[in-house]
C-alpha cells in the first residue's frame, strides 16, 4: 500500500480581491493556497491537484499582439509576446493579421523611432512550432517597461527625463502602473549612478540593462510576456503648449509617480489633503521651510538668504520663548527655516551590523530593510511645508512634496553671471514642474526684481506669503496656470493665440 502524505498543496480557483491604491481600485488575480490533509483528499505521494490555474499576464498564444495609444508623434504601445534576438525586437505574426502602426519613440532626446522587425508565418501552427522547437526563447515574465536615458548620473534627468516619461506610458495601460514591473533601460555604464537603484525599487521587478541584453541575445532568443515602450515627449524638458509637466494634470501622473515612489521605497505616504492646504493644520503650527542650496547663488545672494533665514527664525523663536501658553496674536505664521544641501542628507549607518549572506542570494539580505540616502531625502521631503530653491536640479524634488505645500522658485539670471547688468533678465526654468503638480502652490521671486540679485526683504515676504496661504487654506487642486510665473503665463497665452 502506498503511504499517504500528511500534507499536500492544493491550488484553489482564483479569487479576486480589491486593493485600494490612493483612490484607485485595482483588481488583481491572486492564487489562494491552502494545506489539506491527504487522507481527506485521497491524494497519493508525488501528486499535486491544480484547479483552474491562471496567472495575471499569462498569454494564451505565442503570437505577438500589439495595442497602441496616442498619436503617432507621442505613441505608447503594449506588445504581448514581443521577441528579442541579436540586438533587436522581433514581432512574430501570422499571414493576414492586421497590426497597428507600432513605431515608438523611447528616448526624449533621440528623435528617431524604434520599429521592431517582423516575421510572418503562413499559419499559427507554423509559428508555434518555430517558437517551441526551433528558438525555445527564455521568457521574461510579467510587465517590462523600456526607455532610453542619457545623463542618468544627474538625479533630475534620471527621474524626470527617463523614469517619469516611461511611467506615463505605463499609466496609459491601467492597471499595470499600480502593479510590479521590470525596467529595461538603455543607459550608459556608470559606477556612481545611484539612480539605478531608484529605477529598480520603483518598478519592483528589477532593472535590466539593454547593453547586457544585447550581449546575451547573440544567437539567443528572449520573449517579453508584456513590454510597454513609447515615452514620446513626456519628459520634463519636453515643452508643451500648456507649459506643464506632461500628463501631470490630465493623467494625474505627478501624484501617481510621487505615491509610487514613496510606496516602493518603504516610506509612509505624505499627509493627504483633499480640498484645502489648511486641512489638518492650525494657526499655531510651526511650518517647516527649507531653502535648497543652488550653484547659481552668488556670495551676495547667500548673505541675503542667510539674513532672511535669521529674521524668520528669530521671529519664531521670540514668540515660542515668551511662554508656552502665550495667547498673543501672531502677526505672521510661525516658520522654521533651514538651509539644506541635499547631498548631505544621509541614511542611518548600519555598517557595524553583521549579516551572513548565502552564495545563492542575488542581492544583499538587508536590501529591503536598510535605508539609503534617497529614502532619507524622501522622509525629509514628506515633512516640508515650504520648499525654496532656484533653477536646476533642486527643482526636481518638488513633485514629492505633500498635498498643500508651497514651492518658492527664487529664479536665476540669464545670461550666467550677468547680475546687475543691462543684459540680465530673470529666468525660472523648470516652472513647468510646478504647473504640472496640482497638489502644491507655486510662488515666484518678482520677475522685475530678480536681475538685481536676491534681496533679503523679498525672500522674507515670499516665505511669509507662503505660510499665510498654507494656513488660510488655498484650494486644491491648484489651477495649473496659477502655478506659472508671469513669463510662463505669457507663453501659454501666446500658444493659445497661435491656434486662432
Amino acid at each position: 500500500m502506498t503511504p499517504s502524505m500528511p500534507n499536500v498543496l492544493k491550488v484553489e480557483k482564483n479569487q479576486i480581491k480589491e486593493h485600494n491604491y490612493r483612490d484607485a481600485n485595482v483588481r488583481n488575480n491572486l492564487i489562494d493556497t491552502t494545506l489539506e490533509k491527504s487522507s481527506r483528499l485521497g491524494i497519493t505521494k508525488h501528486t499535486l491537484a491544480i484547479t483552474d490555474s491562471k496567472f495575471i499576464h499569462h498569454n494564451k498564444t505565442l503570437e505577438t499582439t500589439i495595442e497602441c495609444v496616442g498619436s503617432l508623434y507621442n505613441q505608447s504601445c503594449l506588445y504581448r509576446n514581443l521577441y528579442y534576438f541579436d540586438h533587436w525586437f522581433m514581432i512574430l505574426t501570422v499571414k493576414g493579421k492586421q497590426l497597428p502602426t507600432y513605431s515608438v519613440r523611447t528616448d526624449a532626446f533621440v528623435p528617431s523611432h524604434i520599429t521592431p522587425n517582423k516575421r510572418v508565418f503562413d499559419t499559427y501552427s507554423d509559428l508555434e512550432k518555430f517558437v517551441r522547437t526551433v528558438i525555445d526563447p527564455r521568457v521574461i515574465p510579467s510587465v517590462t517597461v523600456h526607455f532610453g536615458q542619457p545623463w542618468h548620473d544627474n538625479i533630475g534627468h534620471a527621474l524626470f527625463d527617463g523614469l517619469y516619461p516611461a511611467y506615463v506610458a505605463l499609466i496609459r495601460f491601467p492597471p499595470r502602473h499600480l502593479q510590479p514591473f521590470r525596467i529595461l533601460a538603455a543607459i550608459a555604464d556608470c559606477n556612481v549612478c545611484w539612480s539605478e537603484d531608484i529605477y529598480s525599487r520603483f518598478g519592483g521587478l528589477g532593472l535590466l540593462r539593454l547593453s547586457v541584453l544585447n550581449k546575451m541575445s547573440k544567437n539567443n532568443w528572449f520573449m517579453f510576456e508584456e513590454l510597454i515602450m513609447g515615452s514620446g515627449t513626456f519628459c520634463q524638458r519636453c515643452t508643451q503648449p500648456s507649459f506643464q509637466l506632461p500628463a501631470g494634470v490630465e493623467l494625474d501622473a505627478s501624484r501617481l509617480f510621487r505615491d509610487r515612489m514613496y510606496q516602493q521605497h518603504g516610506v509612509l505616504y505624505p499627509v493627504v489633503r483633499q480640498k484645502s492646504s489648511s486641512e489638518g493644520r492650525n494657526s499655531s503650527d510651526v511650518l517647516q521651510a527649507y531653502i535648497i542650496d543652488n550653484k547659481r547663488y552668488t556670495s551676495e545672494d547667500r548673505k541675503e538668504i542667510d539674513d532672511a533665514v535669521s529674521e524668520i527664525n528669530n521671529y519664531t523663536n521670540s514668540y515660542l520663548n515668551k511662554t508656552t501658553n502665550s495667547t498673543a496674536k501672531l502677526q505672521w505664521p510661525l516658520v522654521r527655516v533651514t538651509y539644506l544641501f541635499y547631498n548631505q542628507i544621509k541614511a542611518r549607518n548600519f555598517s557595524n551590523l553583521q549579516v551572513n549572506a548565502t552564495p545563492y542570494e542575488s542581492r544583499s539580505p538587508t536590501y529591503e530593510l536598510f535605508e539609503n540616502d534617497f529614502i532619507a531625502q524622501l522622509k525629509l521631503l514628506r515633512q516640508m511645508d515650504i520648499h525654496i530653491t532656484g533653477p536646476g536640479t533642486g527643482q526636481m524634488y518638488q513633485t514629492f512634496l505633500s498635498d498643500g505645500s508651497v514651492m518658492i522658485n527664487i529664479g536665476g539670471i540669464r545670461p550666467w553671471a550677468a547680475e546687475k547688468t543691462e543684459r540680465a533678465y530673470s529666468s525660472y526654468l523648470e516652472q513647468q514642474m510646478t504647473s504640472g503638480t496640482p497638489y502644491i502652490k507655486g510662488l515666484f521671486y518678482p520677475i522685475n526684481e530678480r536681475q538685481k540679485g536676491i534681496q533679503k526683504n523679498e525672500v522674507v515676504k515670499l516665505i511669509r506669503q507662503a505660510s499665510q496661504l498654507i494656513l488660510e487654506g488655498f484650494s486644491l487642486p491648484v489651477n495649473p496656470r496659477d502655478n506659472l510665473a508671469p513669463d510662463g503665463q505669457l507663453f501659454v497665452e501666446m500658444c493659445e493665440k497661435d491656434k486662432e
